[in-house]
């Protein structure tokens, strides 16, 4: 059976692949594509380093002064890490501020934490209709941040209960109730 070939198109069915790089070529892409994945869509699963004492996290308001957590003991802390230019962390926000709404009841507390610059994170503040309380992380890599956003849950005993990073959909029924359920976990 003769195959035609349009003008300008190759007959790719004769090529020959040898099947080491083809492999190696593959391997890449398919690494590639779950790392682009991952970026943007639902964070899949959460940190196994739960049930732990919290990592001591050094916060500061935009005004440099420095945040104890212990002021929040008794209560639930949700840290969001994010940054003004990370389209995940921007995306899942809307979802937060609701979640937020849907909680404002619980003993729950909301801290967005940043590691750039104070005037950017004000002036990101000031540009946006969020009810966030914003603050700026001091030691990211300390505590091993090594994406963005990057959420803890902090039961109010001061463990945490729930570390992941990439997007997600934080004002829907499940998450919700993750964020819920933290406030009985001991």
């Amino acid at each position: 059976m003769n195959t035609v070939i349009a003008p300008g198109f190759r007959n790719y069915s004769r090529l020959k692949f040898s099947r080491p790089p083809f492999m190696l070529l593959i391997a890449c892409v398919w690494v590639f594509l779950l790392a682009c994945n991952n970026a943007g869509s639902p964070a899949s699963e959460a940190s196994t380093q739960t049930g732990k004492e919290a990592p001591p996290i050094r916060l500061t308001d935009l005004d440099g002064i420095p945040i104890d957590l212990q002021q929040f003991r008794g209560k639930s802390l949700f840290i969001n890490f994010w940054a003004t230019w990370c389209k995940p962390c921007l995306r899942e926000m809307p979802s937060i501020q609701k979640a937020m709404q849907l909680l404002e009841q619980e003993a729950v507390v909301f801290l967005f934490a940043s590691n750039e610059e104070v005037e950017e994170i004000k002036i990101f503040q000031q540009e946006n209709i969020y009810d966030f309380r914003y603050l700026r992380i001091e030691n990211a890599e300390e505590i091993g941040l090594e994406a963005l956003p990057t959420t803890y849950i902090i039961n109010p005993e001061g463990k945490l209960v729930f570390s992941e990073s990439g997007y997600r959909q934080w004002d829907s029924d499940e998450n919700v109730d993750i964020i819920r359920n933290t406030i009985k976990q001991p």
